[in-house]
């Protein structure tokens, strides 16, 4: 099949689009080029000092851009329903691409007492969808879609010890988010089925991609990964899979999309297949029950 690139990507004049963490790496570049093709971009993220560089970054490159910043932090629930709150007052909402995430802190906690990973990967997002899902459900050619990793081919919910509070293996934990992450777009399609919405869930994963979200990989770890930096995607090229996901003309709900070569570690987008255990249905019901619990976030019941 050719290769997929930015030059791909359909038109998307009078379309708004909600990209969370969307200052920095695979975001950026995804808010970039939805921006450049004429969509209406919020980028949701923590800092307004890094959104108004972002933002300065694409008018640069795009005079006419229509970019905004929306301040949202994902280790908040009560941010998170302020961020829902701004978008709201849009006319529309066309997509929200849940890209944001962290990747292998110290054992932290959100503000809501979470373990971080879990929280701002999943719970977090699970959050902001539910609060925006009213806009969404009843747009033709709506989408969900969710950033996984190759790391969900590891992760397990590990449901005896969701806060971490009795082992935290760094590694072990975004596995878990990031698995999550499958399983909630599954079971979040099966719902939207069920409304009879015209919506879609989708998911996506980078690939091995040079980008911030390794900060927090310890040093010893990062000159083991040293080799594999040099045939890594560029942040540029990590966001075609969300491009794809986003914009495709033939995606399907529950589809997963990643790069074309080395494993899905680089190159390209085309679509893909998650492992077997993460379209567990009642895997993903009962961990969306957890989910509503913990965030107090009800919805598509």
């Amino acid at each position: 099949m050719p290769d997929y690139r930015e030059s791909d990507v359909p038109d998307q004049s009078g379309k708004t689009i909600l990209v969370t963490g969307a200052n920095t790496g695979i975001g950026y570049d995804a808010a970039r080029v939805l921006a450049q093709r004429g969509a209406r971009v919020l980028l949701g993220c923590r800092s307004e000092e890094k959104a108004v560089e972002a933002i300065d970054k694409i008018k640069g490159l795009h005079a006419d851009a229509d970019v905004s910043w929306v301040p949202l932090d994902l280790a908040s629930l009560k941010s998170i329903a302020a961020a829902a709150d701004i978008v709201k007052q849009e006319s529309r909402l066309d997509a929200l691409v849940n890209n944001a995430g962290v990747m292998v802190p110290p054992k932290m906690e959100t503000e809501d007492g979470f373990e971080l990973q879990f929280g701002v990967n999943h719970l977090g997002h699970f959050a902001l969808t539910g609060h925006l899902i009213d806009m969404l459900k009843d747009q033709p050619g709506a989408r969900i879609v969710n950033v996984s990793s190759l790391a969900h081919k590891n992760g397990r919910i590990i449901y005896d010890d969701i806060p971490a509070t009795k082992n935290y293996n760094r590694m072990e934990r975004y596995s878990m988010s990031k698995f999550a992450n499958i399983l909630f777009t599954h079971e979040l399609q099966r719902r939207l089925e069920a409304a009879g919405s015209p919506a879609i869930s989708v998911a996506c994963h980078p690939g091995g991609s040079m980008t911030e979200l390794g900060r927090h990989i310890p040093p010893l770890l990062a000159v083991l990964f040293l080799p594999l930096s040099l045939i890594m995607n560029s942040s540029a090229e990590g966001a075609l899979p969300t491009l794809l996901a986003t914009t495709g003309a033939d995606v399907l709900g529950g589809d997963y999309y990643g790069p074309m070569r080395m494993g899905e570690m680089r190159h390209s987008a085309h679509k893909v297949d998650t492992i077997p255990a993460s379209k567990d249905t009642e895997d993903a019901r009962k961990l969306w029950d957890i989910s509503t619990e913990l965030t107090g976030v009800s919805y598509l019941n």
